[in-house]
Order: structure tokens, then sequence, then C-alpha cells
């Protein structure tokens, strides 16, 4: 963009003539001035209107033999100044700027979350059940998600899907959860179950019992895995001995909805359809060590944040619709904002200090939260019933989202971690990383965008 100025006798104000091209600047003097004057008034608009500098008041600015300019007592033309740019910028989008003194302008690094999902799958018979935990995305950047009696795995590097399991029609699935280095896979069903099995071989390695009524949340620790269930109890297991379990824990009064570790692996916080939020001490199972009874509906919702320790985000149901931010370290409750829906889940983001809530009952909505302010970061839209499940890829970067309308949604939230960029490869486990082999492939191809019937 360039200008192209002129300074004409015409009227009082000036006039601004703008096209692709050039931009013509008339500006009117009127007063009575000697020839001498008006040579240093056409300076000083020349310096203050059209300079590439700083701009400064006329008072500050003298002619080359020293005097002092200033504008006349009477008639001021303008009192801001025009400026061009030193440089093309792309975020300009008028070539005429007008700039306070001394003040620089700065672009702002504002990330941009895209409103619509990469990705959108078909997933029949996805149960819309608030209590269920039927989709996690593992270390080995697999997908497993539980429709009907039936467990599929999804590979995210490949997009191949294979069917796990099929528990037959005495059966359902209620519940998954990976290890952490995403080998094996946990499988709650409604009969109280809990099957432990190996991704890379597809094969079952044991069936473990204890509960009375389905098992709705599943949690590993190592080799330990906590199950709740309807039954009000949660059962200790360790999946390298023969027992089935080692301890049970007796706190809650309803159904256990929700279950989850500490990133330390000491503490473990379960929520229930009692509105109770528990926090139980591994070193210690006997008792919880701290109970939270704020809640007003079954939380469901849990999630420790990995960027502060002892940071405990939960959500409550509809009568509720609440995230509470509790410090574990002295048993109190941080924060608390009320949502305005039912929260049915919860996860923080490991490469920014954020955290995406997902929403029921009734704008069925996505949204993520910058921490502590909780301003909202964006608020994403497109499931048509109470979006009830949620899991985070290994990256860090994408979440994936399911709902009762039978879809999965994928979206891209957070930014790459520290060091990494967009493209970068999923990090593998360290451990037995080769991919497992791969099924009949029960949906069909699948590429990116498309929706799979």
């Amino acid at each position: 963009m360039q200008f192209t100025p002129s300074l004409t006798t015409f009227a009082r104000t000036p006039i601004i003539h703008q096209s692709q091209v050039k931009v013509q600047i008339i500006f009117v003097l009127n007063f009575n001035l000697t020839d001498e004057g008006k040579d240093a008034y056409n300076q000083l608009l020349k310096r203050e209107l059209l300079g590439f500098r700083s701009p400064r008041f006329a008072s500050t600015e003298r002619t080359d033999d020293g005097r002092l300019l200033r504008s006349p007592e009477r008639g001021r033309v303008i009192q801001c100044t025009i400026q061009e740019p030193e440089k093309e910028d792309p975020f300009t989008y008028s070539p005429v700027q007008l700039s306070r003194p001394n003040i620089a302008t700065q672009r702002l690094n504002v990330r941009k979350i895209p409103k619509v999902p990469y990705k959108v799958l078909d997933a029949p018979q996805l149960t819309d059940d608030f209590y269920l935990n039927l989709i996690d995305w593992s270390a080995s950047n697999v997908l497993a998600v539980g429709l009907g009696n039936c467990v599929y795995l999804w590979n995210a590097s490949t997009s191949k899907v294979t069917k796990l399991i099929d528990l037959g029609s005495e059966d359902s699935v209620t519940s998954v959860g990976w290890s952490q280095r995403g080998h094996h896979l946990a499988v709650g069903t409604n009969k109280g179950e809990v099957q432990i099995w190996e991704a890379s071989s597809s094969r079952k390695l044991r069936t473990m019992t204890g509960h009375q009524s389905r098992v709705g949340s599943l949690a590993w620790n190592g080799y330990l895995l906590a199950s709740g269930s309807r039954d009000h109890t949660i059962l200790m297991r360790d999946v390298r001995i023969p027992e089935h379990y080692t301890d049970v824990l007796n706190g809650h009064r309803q159904e256990v909805c929700g279950l989850k570790w500490s990133l330390d692996e000491i503490q473990l916080a379960s929520g229930g359809n009692d509105n109770k939020l528990l926090i139980w001490n591994s070193a210690n199972l006997r008792s919880p060590s701290m109970r939270f009874s704020e809640h007003q509906a079954a939380i469901k919702a849990i999630a420790w944040s990995p960027h502060q320790h002892g940071l405990l985000a939960s959500g409550g149901g509809t009568a509720d619709r609440c995230i509470k931010f509790w410090n574990t370290l002295n048993s109190s409750c941080i924060n608390s904002i009320d949502t305005g829906s039912q929260v049915c889940n919860l996860a923080w983001s490991r490469n920014v200090n954020e955290i995406v809530s997902t929403h029921g009952y009734s704008l069925n909505q996505v949204i993520v939260w910058k921490y502590p302010a909780l301003n909202k970061v964006a608020t994403l839209t497109g499931h048509t019933f109470r979006v009830l499940y949620l899991a985070t890829s290994p990256d860090g970067q994408n979440v994936v989202t399911g709902a009762g309308d039978e879809t999965l949604r994928f979206w891209s939230i957070f930014p790459p971690g520290p060091g990494l960029s967009a493209s970068s490869p999923v990090p593998q486990p360290a451990v037995d990383a080769s991919p497992f082999p791969l099924g009949m492939n029960l949906l069909g191809s699948m590429s990116l965008g498309n929706v799979i019937r």
C-alpha cells in the first residue's frame, strides 16, 4: 500500500479519498501566514501526519534553523496523526492508521480453536447413560469404544477398526479403561465382571468377579485396578495375583460413577450418585481420607490437574451444574463455577493450564476453560444429545467426545506441548510398542472427516 499525499488549501477539515492504489489527503490552511510561515507549517504537517516515526506534538518540533514550530492559535486542523507502517502488515486492514502518541501497536497472540470437529465417526448403539464410561484413548493412540455388547478399537494412526469383544446377548459393556502404557484394556460389564484384554493379541487374559451389579467406572494405577459399581462399592484389584480383589472400599451409598487416580498415584478420587466426592489414600484404604458434600447432584466428572499438585476438579449433574475445584492437601474448596448445564466429563490439558468440560441437559456443549481465571476459551457445539463421554489423545492436543446421538466427534482444541509442533508424531510407549494385528474392518474404510455407517 502506497500513500500519495498532496496538501492543498480548500476546506477547514481533512478529506480522505481511499482506493486500493493510493490515498490522497487534502488539507485546508485558512490562515493568514507569510510564505515563510506556510513553508514551516507545511513541514510540520508532513512530519506530524505523514511521518514514519513515533508522532510528536507540534510544540516539540523545530525547523532546520532551530526555530520552534507551533500550531496556530486558532483553527486547529486535526488532533490525531496518521502514520504508515514501516513494512507491510497482514493485520493492517486500512491504509490510514490513527495512533496515540508514544503508544506502540502490539500484535496479540490469540489461539484460534476450530468450531467444528476434524473427524466424525458413527457409533451405533453408544448408550445414552450418564453413569457409564464407554470410551478411552490409549498411550498407543488407540481408541476403545463400548457399543452395546461389543468393544471396538480404532487406531488413530491408521484409521483401522478392530472388533475386540463380543459379550453376546446376555451381557453388555458398561465401562472401558486402558492401562497407563496402553497395552491392556479393562472392560466392565453389566453383570458385574471385569475382563482384562491384551490389545496386541486381541486375547482375554482373565475375568475378575466381586461386584453384584454393573461396573460403570474403572481406574488403573500401575498393576492396580479400581472398579466402581452400582452395588455402591469400589474394589481394588492387583492383576498380577490370582485373587480377584484385595480391598473393598465402602463409602458411597449409591452407584459409583467416577474414579480417577492422582498423577502421583497416591490418592484416588471417587464420585457417586449420592452426590459425594470421596478421596482415598492408597496407604490406608479402610476409609476415605476426605469427604466433600458440596455438590447437589451425581458426580461423574473428575479430573486431577497435571499443573498443580493436589488440585482436583469435579462436576455435578443436572441439579448441580457446577464445576468445583478442590485442594486435597488441606481439604478445601478453592473455587466453583455454575456452567448452566449438567457436567458430564472433565479433562485437564497437559500442555496448557486449561480444562475442558462436556455437558448434557440442556446445552449439549463442549467448553474449554482457562484456569484459574475460569474464562471460556471456546464453546463447541454439534452433538444433539448429552455429551456423556470424553477422552484425550496421547499428545494432549485433541479430544474425542461421544453422545447419545451415536456419534464420536474429534476436536483439536489444545496447543502442542513444549518442543512439539502440531505435526509431531504421537509419543509411543517404550515397551511392547508394536502395533497389534488388525482384525476385520467392520465399519468400512475411514478417511479424515468421513462419517462411518
